[in-house]
């Protein structure tokens, strides 16, 4: 999943994402929420949470949890890209990585930890 962190995304306690990538998230049925651990580029544990409404037929998602302080520390701001990748282990246990970068320049993307704060 590949987001561009919009202003309410950098200072809220959620951060909503494409649908289409719910599919990586597996929601127990009867449930409207999975909880997750993700690694991030210098391999800090986050602990986040994937919720879908309960009514209504727009499932937008959002990511939740430790979000808000993840977004803090690493400063991030509107315009930034995150990127929240799913690998599954040959015994089928999901593991996540979360990766949050700025454009530099003309496309160029770079980790949100290089830029002094």
């Amino acid at each position: 999943m590949e987001k561009s962190v919009s202003k309410s995304d950098a200072t809220n306690n959620r951060m909503e994402f494409p649908k289409k990538s719910l599919k990586n998230f597996p929601i127990p049925v009867g449930q409207n929420y999975f909880n997750f651990v993700a690694v991030d580029t210098l391999g800090r544990r986050w602990g986040f949470k994937v919720s879908i409404r309960n009514v209504g037929r727009y499932k937008k998602p959002w990511i939740s949890g430790q979000w808000r302080r993840y977004a803090q520390e690493k400063g991030l701001k509107k315009g930034d890209r995150v990127k929240l990748i799913m690998q599954v282990e040959g015994n089928a246990v999901r593991s996540y990585r979360i990766t949050a970068e700025r454009n530099l320049t003309m496309g160029i993307w770079i980790p949100v930890e290089e830029f002094a704060r």
